[in-house]
């Protein structure tokens, strides 16, 4: 049996070099900016208890998220080594993310991160640490605090409303009653 042509042995050493880094915004292949689906569409990496990031990454479908869905959720499992067991990304909603975190299981001897990013991609890099499993957005979640434009119209509306209310019946007192002293005089 002859050996393999020496491209074929070039082609799997690159393969399995390849299989022991981490996947990085380099192996991202941008073809062309394309129009979303729907308004504020976004895409996350998505697989299912992949053998680690590199894999998830490489093998995710580019699909653009759910409605319903705003967030990308990453959950990395790990040993106490650091080696990733599992790894599975999805796109989610707000409900999803309000547990992020690591959390051991002592009896197996794993950690399990999980984090939550808001905007297109953004879960590319895996939670290994409490200082990585965490929830990032790019919006304040809270917005009742805020005044939303109408309410904001509707209350200078009314301020206004009651001064010039205020102001005719100053002049109306004026006019019945001389001896009032006036502004300026």
């Amino acid at each position: 049996m002859a050996p393999p042509p020496a491209p074929a042995w070039l082609l799997l050493l690159g393969l399995l070099s390849a299989h022991g880094r981490d996947f990085t915004r380099k192996d991202i292949v941008y073809l062309h900016p394309s129009t979303t689906p729907y308004p504020r569409g976004f895409k996350c990496f998505t697989c299912e208890r992949a053998a680690d990031n590199y894999e998830c990454n490489r093998w995710a479908p580019d699909v653009y998220c759910p409605r319903g869905t705003r967030y990308c959720f990453s959950q990395h499992m790990m040993k106490v080594t650091g080696e990733s067991v599992s790894v599975t990304k999805r796109c989610v909603p707000l409900e999803d993310c309000l547990s992020t975190g690591c959390t051991y299981i002592k009896h197996e001897e794993y950690k399990v991160c999980t984090s939550c990013c808001e905007g297109s991609i953004c879960n590319l890099p895996l939670p290994k640490n409490s200082t990585d499993a965490v929830f990032t957005t790019l919006s304040p979640l809270n917005k009742a605090q805020r005044l939303c434009p109408p309410v904001l119209l509707t209350t200078v509306c009314l301020w206004l409303g009651l001064l010039a209310q205020h102001w005719v019946t100053m002049a109306q007192l004026w006019v019945t009653m001389p001896h009032v002293a006036r502004p300026g005089s």
